[in-house]
């Protein structure tokens, strides 16, 4: 294949990934690393590709694509396989209705594992132009927590997540008791006096208790008295069979007294479905065409069709897929408030915790967790193993392309580069995107990082980046040259590094608070009083950081960070 057809091959690659318009860095990158021959060649190479990019450009995304099947139609196969939709084996048809839910426990700080269910079923729902309803199931008082309500609806708005309709399950135990008396009056369900011990016994025998066998009649009477009874002392069964082979199918409970004040309705009821009841009932009452869920609930997937067939509610399909399997990361909701209380965390939103007000806190984006949460798919058999590089891997991809760049010193040392020019110059605020220029003025001494002082060698050229190059002699700098093809050309020991000048008028004070509580201080550019507390922006051969507070007025102003990754 002739150079030209290669190049030409990269630039369409480029283009018809980025809505139909190919970029010269990028497609540059591509080529130097695709062709090595090239290298050495910049100026040449600029050139040739910049009048491929002038022609292909003016094509449409159609023409781009015809031209891609022509000259490498496997590139079109991997996008293909990329843009897959991971809904395909439900097999919905165009217009067929689809009606997704998620439905949290309002019980703790949502984590990264929660968003996965959360968005799979939000974007379900989207694609096929559907409902998405958020319930939440609070139908136990002793573990419902007001203030998780309005902290779940939070960290999912920030996540992207608008749902269409938010419901409560404990508006419902009023419709769930009247269908849970039927199944009474049905002989399908019975009060039951065992405590869980010998209930628990009996199932793993396959056994049945003597409560079993009360008619409908006395079942009902005690129903009736059961919101008086004391918590613990009888539950509402389900009649179906003490021999199935899934234990989750031998008689279990729908109904129990909990005697707690629940924080939305107090204490209007004492006697409370169970999980397993009134998610199953409300999937059908509320018309839930699609609930994909965790594997954890597929011992109870066959309950679940089981209670909407005998009350004849609409059936909702479920499919279980495997769940994230965290691993080195901390998410045990209990180990997580000992280490709060002891002070080893900050709190919940702590920067080595998983969870989403930390995630957000810290410097994720949605988006990320949207690519990871697509890519991983809904493989049923293994699910994807979750460490913070995983998370990382996919923030990367975002941030490279959104974040603004700066300079950070740490360790500041004091370099004169004899010779410098002293002018005015401009650095891109990012490689990309049009988000303007960051301004200095040379005097001709610099910060530089004390860890890159000491590194350097007798006689190396420095370049200090996209401004000026020195040579390294007798511990002293001297300015060499301004081009950057003088740098590349070098044949000796050569170094890039990140800089700022020494000059009060130009710099501000910046901390980066790290996940493993450390504070790193130091000095940045500043230019990044230009930012608002929230952005995320890459400091230069440091890492990616998220403005969270600013401090003080004028000279003691500070810029807190947090640093990402």
């Amino acid at each position: 294949m002739s150079d030209n057809n290669q190049l030409k091959i990269i630039v369409l690659d480029n283009a018809y990934r980025h809505k139909g318009k190919a970029d010269l860095k990028f497609t540059i990158g591509a080529v130097l690393s695709k062709l090595p021959e090239w290298r050495g060649k910049q100026a040449e190479l600029s050139k040739e590709l910049s009048s491929i990019i002038n022609e292909i450009n003016k094509l449409s995304i159609e023409e781009q694509e015809a031209e891609l099947e022509k000259l490498a139609p496997e590139l079109l196969e991997k996008k293909e396989k990329e843009d897959r939709n991971i809904f395909s084996f439900l097999k919905i048809k165009d217009g067929e209705k689809v009606v997704a839910c998620f439905p949290p426990g309002p019980e703790k700080y949502p984590h990264i594992g929660h968003a996965k269910a959360l968005l799979i079923n939000y974007l379900l729902a989207k694609q096929y132009h559907g409902k998405f309803i958020l319930r939440f199931e609070d139908t136990n008082p002793k573990i419902v927590r007001q203030e998780f309500y309005g902290i779940m609806l939070e960290d999912f708005e920030w996540l992207g997540v608008k749902p269409d309709q938010v419901v409560y399950a404990s508006d419902y135990i009023g419709m769930l008791k009247d269908l849970a008396e039927k199944l009474i009056k049905s002989n399908q369900a019975y009060i039951c006096f065992c405590d869980q011990d010998k209930m628990s016994e009996l199932r793993e025998k396959m056994e049945a208790c003597d409560c079993r066998h009360n008619t409908p009649e006395q079942n009902l009477i005690y129903w009736n008295e059961m919101e008086g009874y004391q918590e613990g002392k009888a539950s509402l069964r389900l009649k179906i069979d003490m021999k199935h082979k899934n234990t989750r199918m031998r008689d279990p409970s729908i109904f129990r007294v909990i005697d707690a004040e629940h924080p939305r309705i107090g204490y209007q009821h004492r006697n409370y479905p169970t999980y397993d009841f009134q998610n199953a009932v409300l999937d059908g009452y509320l018309g839930i065409t699609h609930r994909l869920r965790t594997s954890e609930f597929e011992m109870a997937a066959e309950l679940h069709h089981y209670i909407r067939k005998i009350l004849k509610l609409y059936d909702t399909f479920t499919y279980e897929f495997a769940r994230f399997n965290l691993e080195g990361v901390l998410s045990s909701g209990r180990i997580i408030r000992e280490k709060i209380a002891n002070g080893e965390l900050i709190g919940w939103d702590d920067p080595s915790l998983p969870t989403l007000r930390a995630l957000k806190r810290r410097g994720f984006t949605p988006e990320a967790i949207k690519q990871l949460v697509i890519e991983t798919g809904l493989n049923k058999s293994s699910g994807a193993v979750l460490t913070w590089d995983t998370l990382i891997k996919y923030n990367k991809r975002v941030l490279n392309d959104t974040a603004k760049r700066f300079f950070f010193i740490v360790d500041p040392v004091k370099i004169e580069v004899t010779s410098d020019p002293k002018k005015k110059y401009e650095l891109e605020v990012h490689p990309k995107l049009d988000f303007g220029k960051r301004k200095f003025v040379s005097n001709g001494v610099y910060y530089l990082e004390k860890s890159d002082v000491e590194s350097f060698k007798e006689g190396q050229l420095v370049r200090l980046m996209d401004n000026i190059n020195f040579i390294w002699k007798e511990r002293r700098a001297k300015f060499k040259s301004e081009d950057y093809l003088d740098y590349k050309d070098h044949k000796g020991e050569k170094a890039i590094i990140h800089f700022l000048p020494k000059d009060d008028s130009q710099l501000v004070s910046a901390t980066i608070f790290k996940p493993d509580h450390s504070l790193v201080k130091g000095v940045a550019e500043k230019n990044i009083e230009q930012l608002k507390v929230g952005d995320i922006i890459q400091f230069e051969r440091f890492g990616f950081c998220r403005l969270d507070s600013i401090e003080g007025e004028g000279k003691s102003k500070v810029y807190n960070f947090w640093f990402t990754h």
